[in-house]
């Protein structure tokens, strides 16, 4: 008599670290502070990957959840404009204009359990369980179904530190970051048990870090190092405890996937463009000392928004613009030519700068910036309008980089890895 089992049904699993950069990662891995970690890396695929342009965690994360580009799905940043203003305002995942990979799954009765993914704060309805990570408000408006509200009050679930204030206090920081990794394991016990088909987790702690303290990692006399391996101890730790539990549910590993959202270096200096743009020429204010964007002059060519967008200030598309659209190509090649050149201490500062019109595809292409500054490493761009001068410093050590994300998975894939792919290849599991 032949004795079949019961084929367990499929399930998908991935685990995001942001900010993590494939190079810290090897790093690590290699000298045994995740040697967990390593031995997973070992059994599949460690791939460098491409995050979102601009490199930053809105729009990264949100590349990744809908498989395209701001272009389509309409999301450019943290900030973003108010209707014919200049006034900026803040958008969120109400916002969003493409649905989530997770809401075709949802369409197949798959059963999602997202735990602590960035950018999409108000929490709206999937079929299973939202919990928002940054930038979420409210923990009452950051879950979904609201059933899951009480036990993650009663475990005084967290979903960030307090960025203020563990800038500026070592202690506080660590202890922040303490809180919300414990909350977030209950959490994941927690929902663990559930029946599910697709489960994300998603660790943010790492990008608070690196933005704090990323001297603590290259510096090995530093006075935090050893707390800077401690806490990817901890994280290799649970990450293992994640991976041993899912391969007793699955029997497999062809579904499980490790991501980071961009990667991240020290800060050499800071570059604020808003204040480049005035001293060329291309932007002026009505003050000596402008607040915001909304006392631009009128005959103002180009601004800046945070971090390394510039928009032109076009007839059409703002109150005072002054910018024709026949002006547009020359202007455009004008300022990259211009940013090409620019250097500090005799070092080239700009990477590349790119053409909105050439990296975005889609219907909302035209409500984003126009050129993209993508920086070389240790030059971080700011939008800042209160600068008087083009470099300078602030106390943050790290800053995100493009092209050193990672994505790891049992089976190879392209060379030429976006972070916008990796929903398409989620979704084949389930075909």
């Amino acid at each position: 008599m032949v004795l079949f089992k019961k084929k367990r049904k499929k399930r998908v699993l991935v685990i995001g670290l942001d900010g993590v950069p494939h190079s810290l990662l090897l790093d690590l891995a290699q000298k045994g502070v995740m040697a967990s970690t390593s031995r997973l890396i070992d059994s599949g695929h460690l791939h460098r990957m491409k995050a979102s342009l601009p490199e930053i965690s809105a729009v990264s994360w949100t590349n990744f959840m809908t498989g395209a580009n701001p272009g389509s799905h309409g999301i450019f940043g943290f900030t973003d404009f108010k209707k014919d203003s200049y006034e900026l305002r803040f958008p969120n995942f109400l916002d969003l204009k493409k649905e989530t990979f997770w809401d075709k799954l949802g369409e197949f009765r798959k059963k999602c359990i997202i735990i602590n993914q960035p950018s999409t704060y108000p929490a709206r309805q999937i079929y299973g369980t939202l919990i928002s990570g940054f930038v979420a408000i409210e923990l009452s408006k950051a879950v979904y179904p609201l059933s899951c509200l009480a036990p993650l009050e009663k475990m005084r679930y967290q979903i960030d530190i307090n960025t203020h204030k563990s800038r500026e206090n070592e202690e506080f920081l660590w202890k922040e970051l303490a809180k919300t990794l414990n909350t977030r394991q209950k959490a994941l016990d927690l929902f663990w048990l559930e029946d599910w088909d697709y489960f994300e987790f998603v660790f943010t702690g790492t990008d608070r870090l690196h933005h704090f303290l990323w001297d603590a990692y290259k510096n090995e006399k530093h006075l935090y190092h050893q707390n800077f391996l401690d806490y990817y101890k901890q994280i290799d730790e649970l990450i293992n405890k994640i991976v041993v539990s899912f391969r007793k549910l699955s029997n497999e590993e062809n579904g499980l996937y490790l991501l980071s959202d961009h990667g991240f270096t020290g800060i050499e200096q800071e570059i604020y463009l808003n204040v480049w743009l005035e001293k060329e020429g291309y932007l002026g204010f009505t003050s000596p000392s402008p607040e915001s964007l909304t006392e631009i002059l009128p005959s103002s060519r180009a601004f800046t928004m945070e971090p390394n967008r510039i928009y032109l200030n076009l007839k059409e598309k703002f109150p005072q613009g002054c910018v024709e659209q026949s002006e547009v190509k020359a202007l455009k090649e004008e300022i990259s030519n211009k940013l090409r050149r620019l250097e500090y201490n005799g070092k080239k500062v700009v990477r590349q700068v790119f053409d909105a019109e050439e990296i975005y595809s889609g219907p909302f292409t035209s409500k984003g910036p126009d050129l993209i500054v993508l920086s070389e490493y240790g030059f971080d761009i700011k939008g800042s309008v209160k600068k008087k001068q083009v470099f300078g410093r602030s106390n943050l050590q790290g800053m995100h980089t493009w092209d050193d994300a990672f994505f790891w998975a049992k089976e190879e894939q392209s060379q030429d890895l976006f972070i916008s792919d990796l929903a398409e290849i989620i979704l084949n599991n389930f075909i």
